[in-house]
C-alpha cells in the first residue's frame, strides 16, 4: 500500500506524462464533493420532514375547523418542501369563503412548480460528473498504453530505456484508470442517494396534498 500511495502521489508531479489528467480527475472530484455536499444539505436537512407526523397534526386542526392555527404551524417550517406547499393550499383556503377542488389544486400547483426544480437543481450534474470523471482516466489509460507501445516499438531508444519508458507508460494508463474511478464511485453513490430522497419528497407531496385537498373541500 505504501509503494502504491508513493507511485500514485508522483502522478501528479508535472514531470509525469499523465500527470494532466490527474489534475483533470481532482477537478471533477472536487466539483462532485461541493455539488453533493451542498445537494445532501438541501435534500435531506433544509428540504425533508416527517411527513406523516406532520400531516396528521395538519389534518386534525382542518378537520377540527382550525385554520389558523394549521396555517401558523405550516409558517414554523415553510423553508421545508412540504409544508410550504400545505401553507400556500392552507392560505388559499383560509381566504376564500367559496371555494372549490380546483382553486386550490391551482394554489398547489403554483407551490409545486417552484419547489421541485429546486429540488432537482444540480443533481444531474453529479452522474455527469462522474462519467466524465471515468472517461477521462480512460483517456489517460489509452495515453499511457500509447506511450508504452511507442517505447517498445522505437528503434532510437535504447533496451535499458525501453523498459523503464514501458513502466512508465503503463503506471500513467493505471493511475488515471483508478483515480477516475476513485472518483466516479463515491459521486454515483451520492447521486443515488439524493436522487432517492428527492423522489421520495416528491411522492409525498402528491400523496398527502391530494388527501389535504379532499379534506378541506369536504369540510367547506
Amino acid at each position: 500500500m505504501e509503494i502504491f500511495m508513493h507511485q500514485f502521489g508522483q502522478s501528479f508531479g508535472w514531470s509525469n506524462d499523465g500527470s494532466f489528467f490527474m489534475y483533470f480527475i481532482a477537478l471533477f472530484g472536487v466539483v462532485s464533493l461541493a455539488i453533493g455536499a451542498e445537494r445532501v444539505y438541501y435534500i435531506m436537512v433544509r428540504s425533508n420532514v416527517d411527513a406523516n407526523k406532520f400531516m396528521a397534526e395538519v389534518r386534525k386542526l382542518v378537520a377540527g375547523g382550525n385554520m389558523e392555527r394549521a396555517v401558523q404551524l405550516c409558517e414554523k417550517g415553510k423553508q421545508k418542501a412540504l409544508p410550504y406547499v400545505v401553507l400556500r393550499a392552507l392560505k388559499r383556503a383560509n381566504e376564500s369563503e367559496e371555494l372549490d377542488f380546483r382553486a386550490i389544486q391551482n394554489a398547489v400547483d403554483e407551490a409545486t412548480l417552484e419547489v421541485i426544480p429546486k429540488l432537482k437543481e444540480r443533481t444531474n450534474y453529479l452522474s455527469m460528473l462522474a462519467n466524465v470523471a471515468t472517461l477521462t482516466g480512460l483517456m489517460g489509460t489509452i495515453y499511457g498504453l500509447i506511450l508504452s507501445f511507442a517505447a517498445v516499438g522505437s528503434d532510437t531508444v535504447a533496451e535499458a530505456d525501453k523498459s523503464k519508458m514501458l513502466a512508465s507508460g503503463i503506471s500513467t494508463a493505471m493511475n488515471t484508470t483508478i483515480f477516475g474511478l476513485v472518483v466516479a464511485v463515491p459521486t454515483l453513490i451520492i447521486y443515488t442517494v439524493i436522487s432517492n430522497n428527492t423522489s421520495k419528497i416528491i411522492d409525498e407531496l402528491d400523496e398527502h396534498l391530494v388527501k389535504l385537498i379532499n379534506l378541506i373541500t369536504g369540510n367547506r
